[in-house]
């Protein structure tokens, strides 16, 4: 798994109205879980920056005056309106114990379903997994170079050592559904499907200068 590097202070004053004061100075207040004790903190969000604009996942070295930590990010709390973040909760890591955290997905291949006219149709862009730190994946791939039309994966299909998938077995990941091209094809004899597809594609399409058979007879009878 990635890793990034993070500095923060310690903050013994606590409440709104501190909290408030620190946002006024661009500063993000926040907090460590899993330590000895629970630890308040500080950081600038140019320290938070190439976390957050991204859908993968690090395993932060947390520097809070100098005290190292391993930390991940569990929760961020942003404003409702504009773009800054109000509050942020690390969850400290150990090597021995689990933690379960979402995974971007990255599908790898092209599906020959796609190739026969189908439409990739994705559910789920990531998945909670639970593990190790240190068996923990940047992304969980799927190959889908062997999906035909109608083929798709669920959560219970999906097998990786030393990794537990923790969404409901029963979800869709992804698909290859049936397009209106592809059900052409399927129905229509071989030397028909090339004209049909033709047809499908000149729907919608309208010529400059050209005209209706509706609107022409309406300029007939003005």
């Amino acid at each position: 798994m990635k890793s990034a590097k993070v500095k923060g202070q310690k903050r013994e004053a606590l409440g709104k109205k501190h909290t408030k004061k620190l946002r006024a100075q661009e500063l993000i207040p926040a907090v460590l879980y899993g330590a000895e004790e629970v630890i308040h903190l500080t950081l600038a969000f140019s320290e938070l920056r190439k976390l957050v604009y991204t859908p993968n996942v690090y395993i932060i070295d947390l520097d809070i005056d100098g005290e190292e930590h391993k930390a991940i990010i569990q929760d961020i709390q942003w404003h409702p309106v504009e773009e800054q973040i109000l509050h942020v909760d690390f969850l400290k890591v150990t090597d021995d114990k689990p933690i379960s955290v979402r995974i971007p997905i990255v599908l790898t291949g092209m599906a020959k379903g796609i190739k026969a006219g189908g439409r990739l149709k994705t559910n789920m862009r990531n998945l909670r997994v639970r593990a190790l730190p240190k068996f923990l994946p940047d992304t969980i791939d799927i190959d889908i170079t062997n999906f035909g039309i109608g083929d798709s994966i669920k959560v219970e299909e999906l097998k990786r050592d030393n990794l537990e998938f923790q969404d409901n077995k029963s979800n869709l990941i992804v698909g290859i559904i049936s397009s209106r091209a592809a059900m052409s094809a399927m129905e229509l004899p071989e030397d028909e499907v090339e004209v049909a597809e033709g047809e499908e594609a000149a729907e919608g399409v309208e010529v400059e200068g050209a005209e209706s058979a509706d609107t022409a007879e309406t300029k007939s009878e003005e």
